[in-house]
C-alpha cells in the first residue's frame, strides 16, 4: 500500500468541498472557460462549420448558414443565394402541428432532396463526357444506376427521368428488382438506356430478362457463374428470343480494405481465365458468340485512389480486347461500382470513409484506362457504362432526429453527501483519508490507487448490506471529482435519440460505416458538451459512439430548458443502402419522409410529397400479426364507454417512435377522465380512429 497512511479514527477535514472540488476540476477547462463571460471569444457559423468539418464532407451540397443551421445548395456550387434551403425550417413545417400550419409528421425525419439527385446525374454524366471529349475517346459513356443502392419508387423514377437525356439505364440484382426496373424503364427511360441484369440467376429469371427484349428495352444478361450460360440458351430457345449476354470477369486486381472483399481472385463474383475461355468456346460451338457485347467487373466499392482504379480497368481492359480477338461482338465495358464518396471529408485513402479523387479525377482515370489499352490493341473504343450507386445517391437525402434526453453532468459533493462519507466503515474511511491526503499533496498516482481501493472496498460492503445506496452515490461522486482533479478526461454525456439505429442506420453497427452526424441548428452557439449518442432499442449495439474524425464523442449543446424535444441531429450521406438494409428490430419501423424541391417561394422550397412512417399496425403486419384482430381482443376488455377504445386505436395507428406532442399529451389527460362528456366524445370517435388506422400502410 501507498505511503502516506494515517489514522482512520481521526476527525475527517472534508478537503472535497465545494470550493475545493471546483478547484481540482479546472484543469478541465478550457481557456475560454475560465475567461469572465463579456470576455469570453464569441462563437460563430463559420467555427461550427469549421469544427464539423462540413465543408470537407458536404460541399458543394450543405453548409452552415448565417442563422447557425444547416443548409442545402440543391443545385451545387450553381446554387444561386435566393435558392439555398434552410433544413431546419424543413424540419419546422414537416414537423409542425397542423393547427399552425405544419404536416403534423412526427419524427424520425427522411428528407429527399431530388434537386440534389438531379445535379448528382448531371454531374455524373458531364464528368465522364468531358473526359472522353477532352481526350479524343472514340466511344462515349452510358451509365447505370444499380437499384439495390435505394429501391424507393421515387428515387429510381428521378433519376431515370433525370438520366433520359444522356440514355442512362438501370442495374437489376434480383427478380424483384427486374420487375421494377423493366417497368420504370418502359414507362420513361431512353429507347437507348442499358437494363444490366446481375446477380445469381434461375430459369424464370433469365425468361424475365428475355422478355424485355420484345418489349424494346436493351437487356443484357450478365453471366456471374459459367453455368447460367446453360440456363441462357434454354431459355432463349424455349421463348425464341436471341439474347444479349455479358461476362463479370473476376479480376487480379483488387483493394484492402473492408470494401474490396468482393474483388480479386477469391471474390465472390465472376468468371476467372478459365471459366471465360469456356464461355466463349461454349457460344462459338453454339453459334452464338455474337451474342457475347458486355465485359463486367468490379474492383470493389469505395476505390481509394485513381492509381488502383486504373490498374482494375486497364486488367480489364486487355479481357475486353481479348474477347473481341477470339470474335465476340463487344461493345460495352462495364466498370461496375466502386465511384467513392468522402464520408470523413478528409480526401485522402487512408480509410474506407474516404477516397483521395475528385469525381473528374475518377472518369478521367477510367476512359484514359480503357482508351490507352484499346489503342495499343487496335481495338475499337467501347461504350463506358458504369455502375455508380453511392455516388448518386448518398447525398440526396438527410435523416433527422431529436435528442430527446442526456444524461446528467458530473457536479460536486455538496455538504449533506460529504458528510455520508463520514458514515463509512474504518477500513473505508481509511481509504478516504489516504485519499484525501494524497490530494492535498498533488500524488495523483497514488490518488487514482486509493480512490480504486475504496470504490471496490465500498462495493463489495455494499453487497454486504453494510453501506447504504447514499454512501455509494457519495463515494462514487467523490472518485469522479478526484479524477477530474487529476485531469482525466470527462466521460461524454449520453443523449438520448428517438431513433433506432439498426432501422435507420444499419450499417454504422453492422460494419462499422462512419456518416457525418451534427447539430441542424444552434450552430452560431458554441457547443460544450461532449456527447455519445444511444437509440431507443433495448440493445446495448444500439449507439453511435465513433464518429468522423477519429473521434469518440460529439461536440453537442446543451439540451432545451424549456423541454425535451427541439433539439434535431442530422445524419448525413446516408441516402445509399441504409433503407433497404435496416429491420425492424424491437418494431421500430421506417421514418417520416418527404420531398423537398428548391421553388421560388418564401422559404425557397416546397414540399412536394410527404408520408408518414410506418404506424404500430404496420410494423406488426410485416411480422405476420393481425392489428385488426388484436385491436377487437383488447377492446372487448375495455367497459368505459368507448375511451380506452380509442387509445387502443390510436396506439395503433401512432409510429413507433416517442411522441413529445403536446397535443398529443392533452388529448391522453382527457381520455383518462371519468366524465361522461369525454367518454362520449370517445366512443363516437372509436371507429373513424380505426378505420384510420387500418388505411395506414408502409
Amino acid at each position: 500500500m501507498p505511503a502516506l497512511a494515517v489514522d482512520a479514527t481521526a476527525p475527517v477535514a472534508h478537503a472535497f468541498g465545494a470550493c475545493d472540488a471546483a478547484r481540482f476540476a479546472a484543469p478541465l477547462m478550457g481557456p475560454a472557460d475560465v475567461l469572465p463571460a463579456a470576455e469570453k471569444p464569441a462563437w460563430s457559423p463559420d467555427l461550427s462549420s469549421a469544427l464539423y468539418n462540413v465543408d470537407g464532407w458536404g460541399a458543394p451540397y450543405f453548409f452552415v448558414n448565417d442563422d447557425g443551421d444547416i443548409a442545402v445548395r440543391p443545385h451545387g456550387a450553381a446554387t444561386l443565394p435566393g435558392q439555398e434551403i434552410d433544413l431546419a425550417k424543413v424540419v419546422a413545417r414537416a414537423a409542425g402541428q397542423l393547427s399552425a400550419g405544419g404536416l403534423g409528421l412526427p419524427l424520425p425525419l427522411l428528407v429527399r432532396f431530388p434537386d440534389v439527385l438531379r445535379h448528382r446525374v448531371e454531374t455524373l454524366n458531364a464528368a465522364f463526357n468531358y473526359a472522353v471529349s477532352s481526350t479524343g475517346y472514340g466511344g462515349r459513356y452510358q451509365g447505370v444506376y444499380p437499384v439495390k443502392c435505394n429501391q424507393d419508387r421515387y428515387v429510381v423514377e428521378d433519376i431515370v427521368e433525370f438520366g433520359a437525356p444522356f440514355g442512362f439505364g438501370l442495374e437489376a440484382g434480383s427478380k424483384p428488382e427486374l420487375l421494377l426496373t423493366m417497368s420504370c424503364l418502359a414507362a420513361r427511360g431512353s429507347p437507348d438506356a442499358l437494363l444490366i441484369c446481375n446477380g445469381y440467376k434461375d430459369l424464370e429469371y433469365i425468361s424475365l430478362a428475355l422478355i424485355a427484349r420484345t418489349m424494346g428495352l436493351n437487356t443484357v444478361i450478365v453471366l456471374e457463374q459459367e453455368e447460367e450460360l446453360d440456363i441462357v440458351v434454354e431459355a432463349s430457345r424455349r421463348l425464341n428470343i436471341r439474347p444479349v449476354v455479358g461476362m463479370r470477369a473476376k479480376l487480379r486486381t483488387k483493394h484492402a480494405g473492408h470494401f474490396g472483399a468482393t474483388s480479386g481472385e477469391k471474390g465472390k463474383f465472376g468468371l476467372n481465365a478459365a471459366e471465360i475461355l469456356s464461355v466463349v468456346s461454349k457460344l462459338k460451338a453454339l453459334g452464338m458468340l455474337d451474342c457475347l457485347q458486355l465485359l463486367h467487373f468490379h474492383i470493389g466499392s469505395q476505390i481509394p485512389t485513381t492509381t488502383l482504379l486504373a490498374d482494375g480497368v486497364g486488367e480489364a481492359a486487355q479481357i475486353y480486347c481479348e474477347l473481341a480477338r477470339l470474335g465476340a461482338a463487344m461493345r460495352v465495358i462495364d466498370v461496375g461500382g466502386g465511384l467513392g464518396i468522402d464520408y470523413d471529408g478528409s480526401h485522402s485513402a487512408e480509410t474506407d470513409m474516404s477516397v483521395a479523387y475528385s469525381l473528374e479525377e475518377y472518369a478521367a482515370a477510367v476512359v484514359a484506362a480503357v482508351g490507352r489499352v484499346c489503342d495499343r490493341k487496335g481495338v475499337q473504343h467501347p461504350v463506358i457504362c458504369s455502375e455508380s450507386g453511392r455516388a448518386l445517391v448518398s447525398h440526396h437525402s438527410v435523416l433527422v432526429f431529436e435528442a430527446f434526453s442526456a444524461s446528467a453532468p458530473a457536479s460536486n459533493i455538496d455538504s449533506a453527501t460529504a458528510y455520508l462519507l463520514d458514515e463509512l466503515t474504518d477500513d473505508c474511511r481509511g481509504d478516504y483519508r489516504n485519499l484525501m491526503a494524497a490530494a492535498v499533496h498533488g500524488d495523483f498516482e497514488t490518488c487514482a490507487l486509493y480512490a480504486d481501493q475504496l470504490k471496490r472496498r465500498c462495493a463489495e460492503q455494499f453487497k454486504e448490506g453494510v453501506l447504504g445506496l447514499e454512501h455509494l452515490a457519495a463515494v462514487d461522486g467523490l472518485c469522479e471529482i478526484v479524477a477530474r482533479g487529476m485531469g482525466a478526461v470527462e466521460r461524454p454525456r449520453t443523449y438520448n435519440i428517438n431513433l433506432s439505429v439498426f432501422t435507420s442506420i444499419p450499417d454504422m453497427w453492422a460494419i462499422e460505416q462512419l456518416f457525418p452526424i451534427i447539430p441542424i441548428q444552434r450552430l452560431q452557439e458554441r457547443p460544450a458538451v461532449d456527447g455519445i449518442l444511444s437509440d431507443l432499442t433495448c440493445d446495448s449495439d444500439g449507439k453511435v459512439d465513433h464518429f468522423i474524425g477519429g473521434r469518440s464523442s460529439l461536440p453537442l449543446h446543451e439540451l432545451p430548458s424549456h423541454g425535451t424535444c427541439g433539439y434535431y441531429l442530422g445524419m448525413f450521406l446516408g441516402g445509399a443502402y441504409q433503407e433497404a438494409l435496416g429491420g425492424l428490430h424491437n418494431l421500430f419501423g421506417g421514418p417520416s419522409v418527404v420531398r423537398v424541391s428548391q421553388s421560388d417561394g418564401p422559404h425557397c422550397f416546397a414540399v412536394t410529397r410527404a408520408a408518414p412512417g410506418p404506424s404500430c399496425a404496420d410494423v406488426l403486419r410485416a411480422m405476420h400479426h393481425e392489428p385488426e384482430v388484436m385491436f377487437e381482443v383488447l377492446k372487448q376488455r375495455t367497459d368505459d364507454g368507448g375511451a380506452t377504445a380509442a387509445a387502443l386505436a390510436r396506439a395503433f395507428g401512432a409510429m413507433p417512435y416517442l411522441s413529445f406532442d403536446n397535443e398529443v399529451v392533452e388529448m391522453a389527460s382527457g381520455m383518462s377522465s371519468d366524465s361522461e362528456g369525454s367518454a362520449a366524445g370517445a366512443a363516437e370517435d372509436d371507429d373513424e380512429e380505426w378505420e384510420f388506422m387500418r388505411g395506414l400502410t408502409v
